[in-house]
């Protein structure tokens, strides 16, 4: 995985936080269109050919999320 793009793709979301809450049971993700390039960058980061299973990136409330969302895990599965 490219540490690079990925620490650059957090000091993105931590300049624009995604909002992440629940609504009628459906989870809804709220973001300027940059926020969402970021969060986008991550996804084919951590589905490189690349990636190891224990790769991970934390979203984490009061930085790369809004206050009031919870935190967020991305992981290879």
């Amino acid at each position: 995985m490219n540490y690079d793009l990925a620490m650059m793709a957090l000091d993105g979301l931590a300049r624009a936080p995604l909002t992440i809450e629940t609504q009628n049971g459906a989870i809804v993700i709220k973001g300027i269109a940059g926020s969402f390039k970021e969060l986008a960058r991550l996804c084919l980061l951590i589905g490189g050919g690349e990636t190891t299973p224990e790769d991970s990136f934390e979203l984490q409330p009061g930085r790369h999320l809004s206050a009031s969302s919870p935190m967020v895990t991305l992981r290879l599965s």
